[in-house]
């Protein structure tokens, strides 16, 4: 078969090329003078800050002609999305409509109000995103680059101005541009972005122990409370672990108490938004919109699961893990440390999101350095958050967003524990890291490349692709319906209508803060007499149907049945 290519390269030959690119670049960049200027621009914290959050931003927009700004397609999305329609409206919660049953959809509350069950912290950053720009995409855009640069802040309190900005590199390698948190709006990089304020400020708590990183600890505790209200509170003793364990190292025991002080201060703003949200949305100042919703509606019914479809010795290992999980999950067994140990077994893998292939050599080196106290500080951490977000009955990486910055610190001090070992007076841990940073490097900007210039050529290698949500899941079918509304002119009412085997995750019933005041308005088909009632009350409207489970998406004018 020849090659579709002008120059007559096939997809895994401009693969080679690149790489064999990044490796003579590599290659020159670490001759004496580029080591020597990197260490300099290092040192230069506020320079290496900027840098970093551009160059994530940067990066991104570089790959507007081919991937444009993304579209919402998981409800998790929509949800986020409508905090900040609410918050742009100037309030905490809507009220409930009259015909809220034709409204119903997953992840909001109809009653006592209409509002998201999910918490402020995305939804304010996506709505500064509209307001600077239009799009909530920019606030995305943001947060992305800002978690790059506040990374690089919280290693140098860790390790060397090198290393930290190494790592600065890595985050944006492996959270920036091609990241699903860049391309959704589903968040992770300002949870993320709090634990970098966290555990920047507890090191230079015990160093100097100024009133700024305990404003800066508070502040970091404050977004990830409104983001991820549950791993606030995994968050919270191991804060009091490090300030604990160290406090022999502080002048009086009185800086401990101003340090608390002034880091609680901070925390307030944010422990002040939770209740008022509270308050607004479900009327009691202490019940979270989440605990009404599961109280109206039950656990989420994405936690459902079908009987076994086939033989179990017809499974591979990666579905009989998967399936045991979820029988378990759900009550098939009573033996509690199974359930445990079976759904962290299954769970494991999701942390891939979190390292970069060519690390996990690192990540065993970090192991022996875990005879320094702060290191086993770090791994004590990260094994409460395992722990704690283990028992939740549905997980995603968004669940481990606040300790992001730690997988970073573990990959970095694993290379410094590599680059120790000598062999016969030659270092030669130097080179084996030289060579694994150069693997990271030559993934990203394969990938990157690959993208960048973007054609049928190299369609059949991009099917390769590992957690890079830039080229999957593309919300096509949304986007065609929405194009297809969009020719239509004056206010839309769209009912809803499934097929009986919908599957309940593809909702399109998805609308915005203010419902009646909205040009399109989509509803669920109840049935023709319940449709009459709706179609009634919005009689200055032009109706359509909606058969969103078509092998095509079909929009057709509503005739009413009798």
């Amino acid at each position: 078969m020849v090659p579709d290519s002008s120059v007559g390269f096939a997809p895994a030959d401009w693969v080679l090329f690149l790489l064999t690119g990044v490796f003579l670049l590599a290659t020159f960049a670490w001759r004496p003078g580029v080591q020597h200027a990197f260490s300099v621009l290092a040192k230069r914290a506020r320079l290496c800050i900027a840098l970093l959050f551009l160059l994530s931003i940067i990066l991104r927009l570089l790959l507007l002609p081919h991937h444009p700004v993304p579209s919402p397609d998981v409800f998790e999305e929509f949800g986020h999305l409508l905090v900040a329609d609410t918050l742009l409206h100037g309030r905490l919660a809507n009220p409930p409509h009259a015909l809220s049953p034709f409204f119903e959809t997953i992840f909001v509350v109809q009653q006592p109000t209409y509002s998201s069950i999910f918490p402020l912290g995305l939804g304010l950053l996506l709505a500064l995103g509209r307001l600077l720009s239009g799009t909530p995409w920019t606030g995305v855009l943001i947060a992305s680059g800002g978690f790059c640069a506040c990374c690089y802040w919280m290693l140098r309190a860790w390790v060397t101005p090198s290393w930290a900005l190494l790592g600065g590199i890595f985050a944006v390698i492996e959270f920036g541009p091609l990241c699903p948190w860049t391309n959704s709006y589903w968040g992770g990089h300002l949870t993320a972005t709090g634990g970098c304020f966290v555990f920047g400020a507890l090191p230079r708590l015990r160093m100097y122990g100024r009133i700024r990183d305990a404003i800066l600890l508070g502040s970091g505790c404050g977004m990830i409370l409104l983001t991820a209200p549950f791993e606030s509170v995994l968050l919270f003793p191991t804060i009091a672990l490090f300030l604990v364990s160290g406090a022999e190292q502080w002048d009086r025991p009185t800086n401990l108490v101003r340090v608390a002080v002034f880091a609680f201060a901070a925390l307030m703003p944010a422990v002040l938004l939770v209740l008022l949200q509270n308050r607004a949305v479900t009327h009691n100042w202490t019940t979270l919109p989440l605990q009404v919703s599961r109280y109206q509606y039950g656990v989420p019914a994405s936690l459902t699961i079908e009987p076994n479809p086939t033989p179990h010795s017809a499974l591979t290992p990666a579905q009989e893990i998967n399936y045991k999980a979820q029988a378990l999950q759900h009550g098939s067994s009573r033996d509690s440390i199974t359930k445990f140990l079976v759904r962290l077994e299954y769970r494991v893998r999701y942390y891939r999101f979190f390292l970069l292939s060519p690390l996990y050599l690192p990540l065993i080196a970090f192991f022996f350095s875990l005879h320094k106290g702060r290191v086993r500080w770090v791994a004590a951490t990260l094994t409460v958050f395992v722990i704690g977000t283990n028992v939740l009955p549905g997980f995603t990486v968004q669940d481990l967003a606040a300790i992001t910055c730690l997988f970073v610190l573990v990959s970095i001090v694993g290379l410094q524990q590599l680059s120790r070992i000598r062999l016969r007076g030659v270092s030669v841990g130097g080179e084996i890291c030289r060579v694994l940073i150069v693997l990271c490097l030559a993934d990203f900007m394969t990938w990157y490349v690959l993208h960048l210039f973007e054609s049928p050529v190299v369609y059949p290698v991009l099917q390769y692709e590992t957690w890079d949500s830039i080229n999957h899941e593309n919300p096509e079918r949304r986007i065609r319906v929405r194009r297809q509304i969009g020719t239509i002119k004056g206010n839309l009412l769209v009912v809803v209508r499934y097929s009986p085997h919908h599957a309940y995750q593809n909702e399109w019933v998805w609308n915005e803060a203010d419902i009646d005041a909205s040009r399109v308005i989509y509803a669920r088909d109840l049935g023709p007499a319940e449709d009459e009632k709706l179609i009634r009350h919005y009689s200055n409207r032009k109706v359509f149907l909606l058969e969103p489970d078509a092998p095509v998406p079909q929009l057709s004018e509503f005739i009413e049945e009798p």
